[in-house]
């Protein structure tokens, strides 16, 4: 019985790895593909300028979809990274321009609220058994609105400019917030592979019953990640602070669906499990080559949102098209050979 377990446990771990493998490996294909097709198409696209730009963007909903990966591979989602993002900014802001305290202790206050911020999500999810989508769509408005009373709608400014490197700067010509989301990429992905609760993590997303059956402290896992998550949308709200020189409501809106998108895009089945934090970074950055090459071939900014929402859309729905396209393949091949 135990060697049947355990050739079973291998066959699994065999087939999953290979899933992730050839999804990682087909839309990084298609991530080369499409940086090819709009160097050709667009002389602008490959000058240092551009690319400086772009990595920048990537950075932010990149580390952003990372992290929201790890909920993802559970089966769990976070909404609110957007408005975590900017409440932190926002205390590292008044932190370091009002209390006038050093900005470098400011933004590790601020990394430190997202993390708490993040660890009330997973605490409601967990402890009261709620639904980790409608429970993060109530705590977005909540943090939202912390934002909107704390700032009267109005940008912090002030910021001192020896923060500014982290969000403006480069090192090799690569801008420092990549770099930085490098470092974060590299850090996730070692915690997944190399650390036994990152085994964890796919065992939880395979099944949460079992799981617990097993011995794995499910919710104490569950509310680490959301941690987790929070910690990593404070980290880019801050860079965002050192970026603009300034801490802003707006900063993270279309954050939430464009994370879960990239990790859609990369690989990362919404339903757990199955997926990789490195498909999730070349799903980011796909859709930002997608809203760059919109804005280098000058669409009108309304068509430019359209289209942004119309990929996110079509990213999350893509899954289950396929399922129903395989559905109807096997419905079609049963009455062959049954008529």
């Amino acid at each position: 019985m135990n060697e049947l377990q355990t050739v079973r446990k291998k066959s699994f771990k065999e087939v999953t790895g290979t899933v992730v493998k050839n999804s990682t490996v087909l839309i990084g294909g298609v991530l080369v593909l499409m940086v090819i097709i709009a160097s050709v198409f667009s002389p602008y696209f490959i000058t240092l300028f551009n690319l400086q730009s772009l990595l920048r963007d990537i950075a932010f909903i990149g580390m952003v979809a990372v992290a929201q990966s790890l909920l993802l591979l559970i089966g769990e989602l976070d909404l609110s990274v957007g408005k975590v993002a900017t409440l932190s900014g926002i205390f590292a802001g008044l932190l370091m321009t009002t209390a006038k305290i050093n900005p470098f202790l400011s933004l590790a206050i601020g990394l430190i609220s997202g993390a708490v911020f993040g660890v009330i999500n997973g605490l409601l999810v967990t402890k009261l058994r709620l639904n980790s989508m409608v429970t993060t769509i109530g705590m977005q408005a909540v943090y939202s609105g912390i934002t909107l009373v704390i700032t009267k709608g109005k940008a912090i400014t002030g910021i001192p400019e020896q923060i500014f490197f982290l969000g403006k700067e480069n090192i090799f010509s690569i801008p420092i917030p990549f770099i930085i989301a490098l470092i974060v990429v590299i850090a996730i992905v070692i915690f997944v592979r190399k650390t036994k609760t990152g085994r964890y993590i796919y065992a939880i997303g395979n099944s949460r019953d079992a799981a617990k059956i097993i011995g794995i402290k499910v919710d104490s896992i569950r509310i680490l990640l959301f941690g987790i998550v929070g910690f990593v949308s404070a980290l880019a709200g801050i860079l965002c602070v050192a970026r603009l020189g300034s801490a802003q409501a707006a900063v993270g809106n279309n954050w939430p669906m464009n994370s879960i998108a990239s990790c859609v895009i990369g690989g990362v089945l919404l339903t757990g499990g199955v997926g990789s934090p490195i498909g999730a970074l070349i799903g980011s950055s796909i859709i930002c080559i997608i809203s760059n090459v919109i804005v280098l071939f000058g669409v009108n900014i309304y068509w430019q949102e359209a289209v942004s929402g119309f990929v996110v859309v079509l990213a999350i729905a893509l899954p289950s098209i396929l399922s129903i396209i395989r559905e109807k393949k096997k419905f079609n091949k049963k009455e062959i050979v049954n008529p």
